[in-house]
């Protein structure tokens, strides 16, 4: 049997961790068993469809990785499909039309309740044969078994039973001719030839439904496996329409897709105590034996602290090529500075994303315009403007530009002037950085260049002066 799986998402919010999680280890059996990924976009819920979300799950997946073989298949662009079966089931009996208005339907529910009963459809259009439906609205239900049991093994719960008694007969078709979505899932998945069906807990309750059409048309149940939830660190359900973080929002916030891939295969799954895996043992080692019953939670920190390892061990091309197209879709010139690999080097180890190696590292490429008001108050002095002074005159004869001249320098106006070299040190910062805080001040200087340097340093000493 060639494996096939599928990643079906709604177009109608956020692509968010819980939803990446199903499509990476969709992905990951697909690859494991040299099968084929499919996508499929389940776009018929007309209503809250957008193409915004559309985007977000292309742009998600294509960031991550996570290529699919097949599709993206809408089912907005199947409906001829859909039409056909329900046609052919209605041929066969195994649907029928049901023209119980909305007002008839909410008084049956109502009474259900009253009692105490679980509210279904009575099944009153079920044996009428009704084929003269002009001018009349009405839906198409499938004609649900009444008796016996829909059993399964799901391949994380184990052996899941519903009884037929429970279910009443599914609308398959709207009043206003669009197919439901457990309808589409079923027909898509059997022209498809889905044989593993992955996904979130929330839809065990629509798998009876679904098998039972699957009988009705003769094909052959593909296996499911259905993940527990996701929670925030609040110990809330991540939903795409309310608290989900889109995913997009992860690059935005400068996270690396193998870090995100390798925290989210770890939200379900475990191979013994093993916490990093690359793409290619991703592929070997996953399983679905090993997915937890239980529900996980999103830890923060933990991300961050994944990042932080993937840009301390990956190669550092591959970090600083990651770096440069963060940096230009931040509209920073990166021509205008030092070499990437440079700073990978200098400053990777200090952070966990590449947005705070970005904001770190900007004055290197823009020029400083901004100092804050306590800087100013603290470090902007006469003695402070001497002291630039006398670096600049020391810098702008130096004949060998590297960080062995630079810290003489340093050291020489120390013993020159009296003044220690954390307080040289700390202004010649300000000037380079606009900041107190930066790595050794020699070594930015040496990155920044003898002439924007000399620059810089000209330029706090007037505006000392002009205070």
């Amino acid at each position: 049997m060639k494996v096939k799986t599928r990643f079906a998402p709604s177009p109608t919010g956020n692509l968010h961790i819980g939803s990446i999680r199903t499509a990476l280890y969709s992905w990951l059996f697909a690859r494991h068993h040299n099968g084929k990924f499919v996508l499929r976009i389940e776009d018929t819920d007309l209503v809250r469809s957008e193409l915004i979300s559309i985007d977000s799950i292309f742009n998600g997946l294509k960031w991550l990785g996570l290529n699919w073989d097949e599709g993206p298949y809408f089912q907005t662009k199947r409906l001829d499909r859909y039409k056909e079966v329900i046609n052919v089931m209605l041929e066969k009996e195994d649907a029928y039309i049901c023209v119980c208005s909305c007002q008839e339907l909410e008084e049956i529910r109502k009474k259900q309740i009253e009692k105490g009963n679980k509210p279904r459809y009575p099944g009153t259009c079920r044996n009428l044969n009704i084929k003269n439906i002009s001018n009349q609205n009405h839906v198409i239900r499938f004609k649900n078994p009444l008796f016996g049991k829909v059993k399964f093994q799901d391949k994380i719960r184990g052996e899941i039973v519903f009884d037929n008694a429970e279910l009443d007969d599914l609308v398959i078709q709207r009043s206003n001719g669009m197919p439901t979505y457990n309808f589409c899932v079923v027909v898509d998945d059997m022209d498809m030839k889905i044989t593993h069906v992955i996904r979130g807990e929330d839809h065990i309750s629509n798998t009876p439904r679904q098998i039972n059409i699957l009988n009705s048309l003769k094909v052959k149940i593909p296996v499911y496996a259905h993940l527990s939830m996701i929670l925030d660190e609040k110990g809330n359900k991540i939903s795409k329409r309310k608290n989900a973080i889109n995913i997009i929002e992860y690059y935005e916030n400068g996270f690396l897709p193998e870090a995100l891939l390798n925290y989210i295969i770890r939200l379900g799954w475990s191979y013994g105590d093993k916490e990093i895996f690359n793409i290619s043992e991703m592929k070997e080692l996953f399983n679905l034996k090993s997915i937890t019953k239980s529900s996980s939670t999103v830890n923060f920190k933990k991300l961050l602290w994944m990042n932080k390892y993937y840009i301390n061990n990956s190669p550092l091309d591959y970090v600083s090529n990651c770096l440069k197209n963060y940096m230009e879709k931040k509209n920073i010139n990166v021509e205008k500075g030092p070499d990437l690999e440079l700073l990978v080097k200098l400053f990777r180890s200090r952070h966990h994303t590449l947005k705070e190696i970005t904001e770190s590292c900007r004055y290197f490429y823009e020029e400083i315009n901004f100092f804050n008001h306590t800087v100013i108050e603290k470090y902007f002095t006469r003695k402070n403007c001497f002291i630039l002074q006398t670096c600049y005159k020391k810098i702008e004869k130096l004949s060998i530009w590297d960080n062995k001249n630079i810290s003489k320098i340093i050291n020489d106006v120390s013993e020159l002037i009296k003044v220690t070299k954390k307080e040289i040190s700390m202004i010649l910062r300000i000037s380079m950085t606009g900041d107190v805080c930066s790595p050794s001040i020699s070594t930015v200087i040496l990155l920044i260049g003898k002439e924007k340097a000399l620059l810089r340093i000209n330029n706090v000493v007037n505006y000392i002066k002009n205070l």
